[in-house]
């Protein structure tokens, strides 16, 4: 199988690595990179903007068919942009955070988003994460990984990140948001997440990023042999 039609799935909870690893393992092959928490994320944050009540699907449903969601290379991070304005930092504040599992949840905004993901990865050389990928978005990929990390673990992480970029909440407040997210995330009626059958799981509580990214390269590269 040639590199090229080659599709990673990358799935997991809240801050278990996925956009940090996937973006190096894209880089890695030199795949196209899809970050799909971002596009509802930015979904999200224009609703908010826009005053649309995040539970009301047809409103949610109207405000997508007029958004753009674009992405562009950048560095360090790539970047987002909402109907042509950078967004990169503004959908990584707390309040689209604790908010976007409730948008995720509904499930013609993920029929939607889900369509304009699949169109991205239909030329294959992708590496694309977020909840239900292996198992809704891209059932049929090569390579399926499902990380994971202890709740203590994660909230570390986010608070680390947080405080690069002047977010400042207090560690056990990331412990309860990302529980809370990780229950909506798996009971949610439409797409939950769940670990495909398929999927390679790692636990990425004692490793490194490096080690991360070493690993899911290895898997790959066996299944382009």
């Amino acid at each position: 199988m040639a590199g090229k039609e080659i599709q990673i799935a990358i799935d997991g909870p809240a801050s278990a690595g996925k956009s940090t690893v996937a973006k190096l393992v894209a880089k890695h092959f030199n795949f196209i990179y899809c970050d799909t928490g971002a596009m509802y994320r930015t979904l999200t944050l224009k609703a908010m903007q826009e005053g649309v009540e995040l539970t009301n699907e047809a409103g949610l449903v109207k405000l997508l068919s007029t958004t753009e969601i674009k992405f562009k290379p950048g560095k360090p991070d790539q970047k987002v942009f909402l109907d042509g304005k950078e967004v990169t930092t503004d959908i990584r504040q707390p309040d689209v955070t604790n908010n976007v599992s409730t948008v995720a949840a509904i499930g013609s905004v993920r029929e939607e988003l889900t369509n304009r993901q699949r169109q991205i990865a239909d030329e294959g050389g992708i590496v694309m994460d977020g909840r239900d990928i292996g198992t809704t978005v891209l059932p049929n990929a090569q390579v399926k990984i499902f990380l994971v990390a202890s709740v203590d673990e994660r909230a570390k992480r986010r608070f680390a990140d947080n405080d690069a970029k002047g977010i400042h909440t207090p560690l056990e407040v990331l412990k309860q948001e990302i529980e809370t997210r990780d229950y909506k995330d798996s009971h949610r009626e439409i797409a939950p997440l769940t670990q495909a059958e398929d999927a390679v799981k790692v636990d990425t509580t004692p490793m490194t990023i490096q080690e991360v990214v070493d690993e899911i390269i290895q898997i790959t590269s066996n299944k382009i042999k």
